[in-house]
């Protein structure tokens, strides 16, 4: 179990526990699907002599099986039954690892039962996380296609006149219908709206044109994709045309250094280089990529200050985009697996400009 490998970690750091709530890395360590329920407590306590064990709600009785698990009912006081774990486990003071996205007042609260150091567990869990095995790189080259056919199917549609908000929900059903669900809410950004990175899909309706900036991903097995496509409806702004060139190729040569032990910068600055040479720097204005896996965004992040040496089994997105406000933009991203010492893409989408 990939928690043995957090505790051995924990040992080495001199770290004497964890506590980790609902999320990603209760998932990746444990493998048990237990989604936070509301404000009612739940962690998975461990510590560094090999012991661990699942504090729930009683709503999981019949869901959490063959793990070590105490169940408190509504009514009790689950912090009391926190303590008495903490007690049998050791765990009064200590360093502790705590979950980065654990509840403000579930923290507040463990604070009071002892004198802890505390220490987010990213920074342990990260290290195991950024090399995928042959198993999760499969479960993302899944989410990959489903991103991939739904692609295929928007330029199917008959898109001008459609509202972005109508088109978003359509690309949502899509990838629901080939896969377990979306790794995050659609973008589309249509016209002026593609200078903005993260438009948020409005009522605009598409109109000939337009450029179109399509930012969407699938999940499998908890395992995320993300694929960004630029498309042109009819004959677009020349200036655009000649953007979405210097994207291209900007895409292209930070995929082609993308490779076993450079830097994550080496990456970035491939892509960022490109689009200074044509003259649209200042309008380059997000990072190239990020880590993608049970997170969409994860480690390693490809940006200017990326210090992460790639290794194979690391799986990131290249996404360089170009945003002039008052004309609109264009975004290029493919999903990417270091594999066998050089990038591989596991999206595969066309990636010439497409007139609709």
């Amino acid at each position: 179990m990939r928690l043995n490998k957090l505790i051995s970690l924990m040992n080495e750091r001199n770290f004497d526990g964890a506590l980790i709530s609902p999320g990603t890395n209760l998932y990746y360590l444990t493998g048990l699907t237990v989604h936070e329920v509301g404000e009612r407590l739940t962690l998975l306590i461990v510590n560094a002599n090999g012991k661990y064990r699942l504090l729930a709600p009683s709503l999981y009785e019949n869901a959490v099986r063959n793990f070590p698990v105490t169940f408190w009912r509504d009514g009790e006081n689950p912090y009391d039954k926190l303590a008495w774990i903490l007690a049998e486990f050791h765990l009064s003071d200590g360093r502790l690892l705590i979950e980065d996205t654990m509840h403000a007042d579930w923290l507040i609260n463990v604070m009071r039962l002892g004198l802890f150091e505390f220490y987010p567990l990213s920074s342990l869990v990260r290290e195991l996380r950024m090399r995928k095995d042959r198993g999760e790189i499969e479960m993302m080259r899944h989410a990959a296609k489903a991103a991939d056919r739904v692609f295929d199917e928007i330029l199917s549609w008959d898109l001008v006149g459609m509202r972005e908000r109508e088109l978003a929900l359509k690309i949502e059903l899509a990838l629901r219908e080939l896969s377990d669900g979306i790794s995050f809410e659609p973008i589309v950004a249509s016209g002026k709206n593609g200078a903005n990175p993260h438009h948020e899909p409005g009522d605009r309706r598409l109109r000939k044109g337009d450029m179109v900036i399509l930012d969407y991903g699938a999940k499998w097995r908890g395992y995320c994709s993300d694929i960004t496509r630029t498309i042109a409806l009819g004959g677009p702004n020349e200036r655009l045309v000649e953007i979405y060139e210097v994207v291209k190729e900007a895409q292209e040569k930070a995929y082609r250094a993308a490779r076993e032990g450079i830097l994550a910068k080496e990456v970035d600055q491939a892509a960022r280089e490109t689009i200074a040479r044509a003259g649209y720097g200042e309008y380059f204005t997000h990072r190239t990529g990020h880590g993608l896996g049970l997170d969409v965004h994860e480690e390693p992040y490809i940006g200017p200050d990326g210090t992460t040496v790639l290794e194979n089994g690391m799986t990131f997105t290249i996404e360089p985009g170009i945003y002039v406000p008052g004309l609109g933009g264009v975004r290029i991203e493919d999903d990417v697996v270091i594999h066998d010492g050089n990038g591989k893409r596991l999206t595969r989408a066309e990636r010439e400009l497409i007139r609709l």
